[in-house]
């Protein structure tokens, strides 16, 4: 295990958190969101890395490197990392990094060179239906101490301020519909607890396409008549309480992430579980959603903060997702320049 690069010089990254890489503010926690790149951000890309090292060993899985940075990052036409600023301590609070489908390339074997494509193979139909359409997203983290809710107000809002950076950039590229990618569920989980979230989401969420598939699947150990007596209820609502019920009794509950992802669409598909090498043995879980067929409260919320940051004289007009997410008019979403 290398030891973690102590923090880059905040007035480094400050230099390169310019207005032209500004998103917008946050909705909630009066934070910012900026989206840089390992080209115009090196120093910004360093601290990522150490934060998202740091994040990781906390809970249990990691790199095991000096900082937690590959080829994604750093490659050519590297992916875009979307990340939470507060302004007051001057400090990056939370990320993800993500690929528009669009620009993804393909190998010689058709399948996309993207950050999943080492833990699942991509249906024909995927790759031609689904990826001009889709916004891949990844490697998301809370730096430590926003965790807790002792942390205040920019703490408890970090996966919303994210979700209003997300609905951000599918607005500023139309077309984008869908997102992809995967939810982690680190080897420090308690096991039944693990196995119990992997079969809910199966349940429910089923990809009947077979559109993703990993390419070494996992299923729960446990019995599959206790996860069934477990989880009993057809409907979603109700096989969630018993979910939480069952993982309070075990000491636990729903990953964060695990939690935003389940809290934000009816509709979502679930690609299946695997084992990533490259994060100490982390359970991978993949996942698509629909952004138009997110829960309207949460989905009008994150455009309307949009809407809002960015184009003030709309504040008092309620505009749908369906008709913002046409081909814009250059006053209304104007296309983004992160360079």
């Amino acid at each position: 295990m290398e030891k973690i690069i102590d923090p880059v010089p905040v007035e480094l990254i400050k230099a390169e958190l310019t207005k032209a890489r500004k998103l917008m503010d946050t909705n909630k926690g009066g934070n910012e969101l900026y989206v840089v790149d390992a080209h115009n951000a090196p120093n910004t890309l360093r601290e990522i890395g150490r934060l998202r090292e740091i994040a990781y060993r906390e809970a249990g899985g990691c790199s095991g490197k000096s900082l937690d940075l590959d080829e994604y990052d750093t490659m050519e036409k590297p992916y875009s990392q979307l990340i939470v600023w507060d302004p007051d301590a001057r400090a990056i609070i939370g990320g993800y990094r993500f690929l528009l489908g669009k620009d993804a390339r393909l190998r010689e074997d058709g399948q996309p060179n993207v950050t999943s494509s080492h833990l699942y193979h991509f249906s024909e139909k995927f790759v031609r239906e689904y990826l001009p359409k889709s916004m891949e997203l990844g490697r998301s983290f809370v730096a430590p101490e926003y965790q807790s809710s002792k942390a205040g107000a920019k703490a408890l809002f970090t996966m919303d301020n994210l979700w209003d950076g997300i609905a951000g950039v599918l607005l500023s590229n139309p077309g984008t519909e869908y997102l992809f990618g995967k939810m982690t569920i680190y080897g420090s989980y308690d096991k039944l607890g693990r196995e119990l979230i992997m079969y809910f989401l199966e349940k429910h969420f089923p990809d009947r396409e077979e559109l993703i598939r990993p390419y070494s699947a996992i299923t729960p150990d446990a019995d599959r008549r206790l996860l069934q007596l477990v989880l009993r209820e057809n409907d979603l609502k109700s096989d969630l309480r018993l979910l939480k019920d069952a993982l309070k009794r075990l000491g636990t509950g729903i990953p964060p992430l695990v939690n935003s992802y389940i809290n934000s669409s009816s509709t979502m598909k679930i690609f299946g579980s695997a084992v990533n090498d490259e994060l100490s043995d982390a359970i991978e879980t993949g996942l698509m959603i629909r952004f138009d067929e997110i829960y309207e409260e949460k989905r009008e919320r994150h455009i309307r903060t949009f809407l809002e940051k960015r184009v003030p004289r709309l504040r008092r007009i309620r505009v749908p997702f369906s008709v913002m997410h046409r081909e814009p008019s250059p006053k209304v979403t104007p296309e983004i320049d992160f360079k």
